[in-house]
C-alpha cells in the first residue's frame, strides 16, 4: 500500500474497523501500550449506556424493561440475543445508538493531542470519514472460520450464536472496499503487531 501523507489536521485520525473476533481490541491495547491515543467505540457505548445515562433510558423505551439486568444496568447479552437474530431490531438499535456514540467519539478525538489518534469502530460506514474527520481506515480482518473458532473458544458462544453475529456484520470484501489498509489477523499476535508497527513506521508514528 502507498503511504498516506496528506491529512486534515495536526492530529492524524485513523479508524480501526473489523468484525467480531477480528482483533480490534487487541490492536487498541497494543497502540495504547505504545503511547498512542486509541478510542474504542464499544467502550464509549458502555459509558453512554451506564446507569443514569439518557441513552440507557432510550434503549429501555425501545426494547422494554427486559433489557435491564436485576441491578438496573443494560443487559447486553439479552439485547444481543434479540438484535442479532432480528434485522429490524438491529436497525432500531443502530438508529438509537449511532448518533450519540458518534458525537462522543468526535468530542474525544477533537480533544486529543499528539501526532495520531485511533478509533476502533466495529460497524464502520463510509460516512464516518466525514463525521469524524478521519484521514484513514485500517481494517483488521480474519476469515469467518477463524472468527467462529475464536468466538466459541474465547467468548463461550454457541456456534449458532457466533454465526448469527458474524452474518449480521459487513463482510471482509465490503470492509476492504472502504479501507486504506488491511491488517490480517489469522495467525498470532506477534504477526499482527509487526503489521501495525510497519504501518506506523511508514507514517512516521513510531517514535513512542
Amino acid at each position: 500500500m502507498s503511504q498516506v501523507t496528506l491529512y486534515r489536521g495536526e492530529v492524524k485520525r485513523i479508524a480501526l474497523a473489523g468484525g467480531i473476533g477480528a482483533g480490534k481490541s487487541t490492536v487498541v491495547d497494543y497502540l495504547r501500550s505504545e503511547g498512542h491515543v486509541a478510542i474504542d467505540a464499544d467502550e464509549v457505548y458502555r459509558q453512554l449506556t451506564a446507569l443514569g445515562q439518557p441513552l440507557l433510558d432510550a434503549l429501555v423505551d425501545a426494547f422494554g424493561a427486559a433489557a435491564l439486568s436485576a441491578d438496573g444496568e443494560l443487559d447486553r447479552s439479552y439485547l444481543a440475543s434479540i438484535v442479532f437474530t432480528d434485522p429490524a431490531a438491529l436497525r432500531q438499535l443502530n438508529a438509537i445508538t449511532h448518533g450519540p456514540i458518534g458525537l462522543e467519539i468526535r468530542r474525544q478525538l477533537d480533544a486529543s493531542t499528539g501526532d495520531v489518534g485511533f478509533v476502533a469502530i466495529p460497524l464502520f460506514r463510509a460516512e464516518h470519514r466525514a463525521q469524524l474527520a478521519l484521514d484513514e481506515m485500517w481494517s483488521v480482518q480474519v476469515t469467518p472460520e477463524v472468527a467462529l473458532d475464536r468466538l466459541v473458544a474465547q467468548r463461550a458462544m454457541t456456534p449458532d450464536s457466533a454465526r448469527a453475529r458474524i452474518a449480521a456484520q459487513a463482510s471482509n470484501v465490503e470492509r476492504e472496499q472502504l479501507a486504506d489498509e488491511v491488517l490480517w489477523n489469522n495467525t498470532d499476535r506477534e504477526s499482527l503487531f509487526a503489521r501495525v508497527d510497519e504501518l506506523l513506521r511508514e507514517r512516521g508514528f513510531d517514535d513512542h
